[in-house]
């Protein structure tokens, strides 16, 4: 009962202390307690406790439950630690504890979530194993399924998850034509999107801000700038709730066709509908201006930003760097992958590449090769682009064996080449009369696209 009480009163550490030393004296604590603490862990994110009591429990012969098991699984899934999660539903065949649509749900969300190849094969895998084992499906698998398939760039897979729902009786709701509807615009299908979003509209459903923003987006993705701005005043008019969302998506468009005073003249309107621009507001403006080459305007919104208490991400710090480097000022760029560094700020590939171009630009792949030591140093794999772009650089600087020890690199490491890559070798090296010393399936994959 302590224990319960300490996690019922926001004590998850005394809980925990508790726990422990009712293991070295012996003590043994009901499952309500030990279930109610395993919940509050895995809300706070906290997965090694969460392993641990679990195990404790085994030790301890606390008798597991449903519960219990759902609750670790879930855990387990959102850290994206789904082959232990597959061995605690051994352990719940082993306990005689049927697994539920909850636990389905639960491995589900996790494979969609997870990154990687196959993550949604594995998802489907699991709906089909949960139906054979008479466990029906319910809108919330479905909506992780149609999600999953989106983000994977799979909307047909999506659309085929759609039906079977339907077909199963089981009715689609916000979220399920959300999803639809963003993937669809996603992928440039609009005038597809827009059809699931009247559909939505027939069966009794009301489109919300989030159905607003995907379309919204996916006219922007197209440069339709003019039908972007129409629903976006159509949707203020009708009174719809905007979201800071709404407007950073308005902004980009804007900023990306170079026309800053509209992006600007929506920022204001923030304010109008009481909505505080966040850190992406202020990367649009920034990387807007810097794309127009006015930096005293963009360094100017920095210091507005930090001015109101708004820390720079890595993608600020990306925009900042890609407009140095741009500018042939790459080597003061890498100072602030140092700051970066400093800050807690992780970099990412776009970070790298970024530098290794702007080396690569100026005529020094030297340092552009000191760039990518570092990115391998701090756990960054180089991917096609870094590749093409050391390629590229090393056949400008006319040193074509280099160049060709880095595509053949990139071929010993597994990736595929892509049409840039094809482009640089015919133009950068053929052209010039250099034959690449490789295996040959390159170029037989190249005739085989």
């Amino acid at each position: 009962m302590l224990v319960l009480a300490c996690v019922n009163n926001g004590k998850v550490e005394l809980a925990m202390e508790g726990f422990r030393r009712a293991g070295d004296y012996g003590f043994k604590l009901s499952v309500l307690s030990c279930n109610s603490m395993l919940s509050t862990l895995v809300k706070e994110g906290r997965i090694g406790n969460v392993e641990f009591v679990y195990k404790e429990m085994i030790r301890r012969r606390v008798a597991s439950n449903l519960i219990t098991f759902n609750t670790v699984i879930s855990g387990l899934c959102k850290a994206g630690k789904l082959n232990k999660a597959g061995d605690i539903v051994e352990d719940m065949k082993v306990y005689g504890v049927v697994p539920t649509i909850i636990t389905y749900n639960a491995l589900i969300d996790g494979y969609c979530k997870r990154g990687g190849p196959g993550r949604m094969y594995k998802a489907d895998s699991l709906l089909k194993e949960m139906v054979e084992r008479g466990i029906h499906p319910n809108v919330i698998t479905y909506n992780i399924l149609i999600d999953g398939f989106c983000k994977d760039d799979n909307v047909t897979a999506s659309i085929r998850i759609f039906k079977e729902m339907k077909e199963q009786g089981v009715k689609p709701g916000v979220i399920t034509y959300n999803s639809l509807i963003n993937g669809l615009c996603s992928d440039g299908k609009i005038d597809e999107g827009k059809g699931f979003r009247d559909e939505m509209l027939e069966s009794g459903l009301e489109p919300n801000i989030v159905t607003y923003n995907a379309i919204m987006n996916g006219y922007l993705k197209k440069k339709m700038l003019k039908e972007a701005r129409e629903l976006f005043d159509d949707i203020t008019k009708k009174g719809v709730v905007l979201n800071v969302l709404t407007f950073n998506t308005l902004i980009n468009g804007y900023c990306k066709a170079g026309k800053m005073e509209e992006a600007i003249a929506v920022c204001n309107l923030m304010s109008e509908k009481m909505i505080s621009p966040n850190v992406s507001t202020y990367n649009c403006l920034i990387g807007g201006y810097y794309h127009d080459g006015n930096i005293e305007a963009a360094h100017k919104l920095l210091d507005e930003m930090e001015g109101k208490g708004l820390k720079a991400d890595f993608i600020t710090y990306n925009i900042r760097i890609d407009a140095m480097c741009k500018r042939g000022e790459t080597r003061k760029a890498v100072r602030f992958l140092d700051e970066m560094s400093e800050k807690g700020l992780k970099s990412s590939h776009i970070t790298y590449n970024c530098l290794i171009a702007g080396y690569c630009q100026q005529g020094n792949p030297k340092a552009a090769l000191t760039v990518k030591k570092r990115m391998e140093k701090e756990g960054k794999r180089p991917n096609v682009v870094t590749y093409n772009m050391l390629i590229k650089g090393f056949c400008d600087s006319n040193k074509l064996e280099e160049a060709n020890r880095f595509l053949n690199e990139m071929l010993e490491k597994g990736l595929v080449p892509n049409r840039i890559t094809y482009d640089i070798i015919k133009e950068e090296m053929m052209e010039k009369g250099f034959v690449p010393d490789i295996d040959g399936h390159l170029y037989n994959d190249s005739a085989k696209s």
